[in-house]
């Protein structure tokens, strides 16, 4: 059996809530938007104190085609964390990226919550 403590999955006797951002990137744009979402956005949503961490995935088995699909996956101790987040931030970081990369990217965004 998984200790999810061991993950920090579990905290204060709740399963965290994960913010997912899935975002396809065109090929031209791929390195640049891997290093700038690693080194300054993903650090910037952190420091708002809605969200404990998050893990950057690449998607495999899609097609690369076009270029490359990844998945953030931003860490909330509590519904209530991601729901200030949405309320008081999100529409900044989501102008902020679209004035940088244009359309040379689409994202989805899902929550959810650990189960054990």
């Amino acid at each position: 059996q998984i200790n999810y403590n061991s993950f920090h999955f579990y905290l204060n006797g709740y399963y965290m809530i994960i913010y997912n951002i899935t975002t396809k990137v065109t090929n031209s744009i791929a390195t640049e938007w891997l290093q700038w979402i690693q080194e300054e956005h993903i650090p910037e949503i952190v420091s708002t104190g809605c969200f404990s961490h998050a893990t950057v995935l690449h998607l495999l088995e899609t097609d690369d085609t076009d270029g490359p699909t990844y998945a953030v996956q931003y860490f909330a101790e509590s519904r209530h964390n991601y729901e200030v987040y949405i309320e008081n931030f999100a529409e900044e970081f989501r102008l902020k990226s679209f004035n940088k990369w244009g359309n040379q990217f689409i994202s989805f965004r899902s929550l959810m919550q650990i189960v054990k």
